[in-house]
């Protein structure tokens, strides 16, 4: 192979590529609506995976991304650097840096990084780096870097993403709790919807957000944590409804410090792919009112993504 032809990548086998045709949600978002947690693949001809990948995932770009934005009604788009790039940021900055000014981004960095190269990704549209806990998605990276890592960024008005397992919260807690920014945790803390919403579990979670002002979470990712699993085909359109109800109790307990995204394009799902449509028409069960909706896709995100705007 010539020197400058581009790495092929094959991708990891029973890797499920994102819906190609997702309906039109009867849900229709308020006006200025963010999704805020997607990703971008690639492509792996113009931005490579990194060598030390967990998978080698489709590729799905930009362009994908904003077409889907605009089909399913939304405004602006929250772009979180992939696990399959490492703190290779490239591709979302390339993603940001096109979006007109409607994407912000979320990197992933290690801490050679340069006081230089944070000022680059802050004028680019980054806002937020993620530390990653999922051991099967990333290597383990020490706290003590972690937080080097957070007190540099606090300086930059940043906030910490933060994904983990439910059941790993307590050997976090302290971490999180010494955090100095702002932390939103994804996906509800991948709670398990076969306990009760008021079982220790959960409320673990809770108590975290109760007690520490500067927790968020976002309400996302039905799809991953539903045991109930997608709707049938027969034209039903409330999917996902054991997940309901620890959203909605998020959503009234902390109607101001939630987020939701559609998590596009789906990493890693083995079982099945949502239409996003779908997970659009979620919303409606999990915040009920025209107001929770407003602060749910408009208000909390532009005040944490774009606060000179608000």
């Amino acid at each position: 192979m010539a020197e400058d032809s581009p790495e092929i990548f094959t991708k990891t086998p029973g890797w499920l590529d994102w819906c190609p045709d997702p309906s039109k949600p009867r849900f229709v978002p308020p006006p200025g609506a963010v999704d805020a947690h997607c990703h971008v693949f690639g492509p792996g001809a113009e931005f490579p995976y990194a060598p030390q990948r967990k998978y080698t995932p489709c590729d799905a770009g930009k362009q994908q991304l904003y077409a889907l934005r605009d089909h399913l009604g939304f405004a602006r788009n929250v772009v979180v650097q992939a696990t399959c790039h490492g703190a290779d940021n490239r591709a979302m900055v390339d993603a940001v840096r096109h979006s007109g000014g409607r994407a912000r981004g979320v990197a992933t960095v290690r801490r050679a990084v340069t006081d230089l190269e944070l000022e680059d990704l802050h004028a680019a549209g980054v806002r937020g780096v993620r530390f990653n806990f999922l051991k099967r998605l990333v290597d383990f990276t020490p706290r003590d870097e972690l937080l080097e890592i957070a007190a540099r960024i606090a300086p930059l008005g940043w906030h910490v993403v933060v994904y983990f397992e439910a059941v790993d919260l307590p050997q976090l807690w302290d971490f999180f709790t010494a955090l100095p920014t702002t932390v939103v945790v994804d996906h509800m803390g991948r709670p398990d919807v076969r306990e009760p919403v008021a079982g220790p579990q959960f409320q673990r979670f809770v108590r975290l957000m109760r007690e520490h002002a500067n927790v968020w979470s976002k309400v996302s990712c039905p799809e991953r944590l539903s045991l109930s699993g997608p709707p049938a085909l027969n034209g039903e359109r409330n999917a996902y409804r054991d997940v309901v109800p620890f959203a909605r109790y998020l959503i009234e307990t902390f109607p101001e410090r939630v987020l939701w995204g559609t998590d596009w394009p789906h990493p890693n799902l083995k079982n099945h792919m949502p239409d996003d449509g779908l997970l659009v028409d979620f919303i409606p069960h999990i915040a009920v009112t025209a107001e929770a909706q407003r602060r749910l896709l408009v208000a909390n995100p532009m005040r944490l993504y774009w606060p000179e705007e608000t």
